[in-house]
């Protein structure tokens, strides 16, 4: 496939991956305090079950195209060392396997029924965290030279 194609695939789950996260920490969270916990506790598990049925397929495309596009930069990624892009991007794809070992873990606690509002609160701020750092080096990588 066209590194173009995989770009636009990778960006577009990307956006709405990142989207979802966003909405969740940033608004969903801010909501909490307005709203009567049933009520939270109601849209939590809608958002969930959404979120369940929706992401996997998202994040199918989001690292599949992302180790497509990878396969473009294997020079860069077989001595990461030698320049900024190689190392940034490197750094970059050790987040995104984080953030897919969070999914992981959220999904498998989920279907032991064991994730709580707090499991989901702290994964959710991490994997936000987790987000912003991929943002920006996915920027820096074209822009930083040293």
């Amino acid at each position: 496939m066209s590194y173009p194609i995989l770009l636009t695939l990778h960006l577009f789950a990307a956006l709405i991956f990142i989207g979802t996260v966003f909405f969740e920490v940033i608004f969903l969270e801010g909501v909490r305090k307005h709203v009567p916990r049933e009520v939270m506790r109601t849209m939590e598990t809608a958002i969930a079950t959404r979120a369940r049925s929706l992401m996997p397929w998202v994040l199918l495309v989001l690292y599949s195209a992302g180790i497509g596009m990878a396969w473009y930069h294997r020079g860069a990624l077989a001595h990461p060392l030698d320049s900024s892009f190689g190392l940034l991007l490197t750094i970059k794809i050790v987040l995104a396997l984080s953030v897919f070992g969070h999914f992981l873990t959220a999904m498998t606690l989920g279907k032991k029924g064991k994730l709580r509002s707090v499991h989901f609160k702290y994964i959710h701020i991490s994997v936000f965290c987790h987000m912003v750092g991929i943002v920006l080096l996915a920027k820096a990588m074209f822009y930083l030279h040293w």
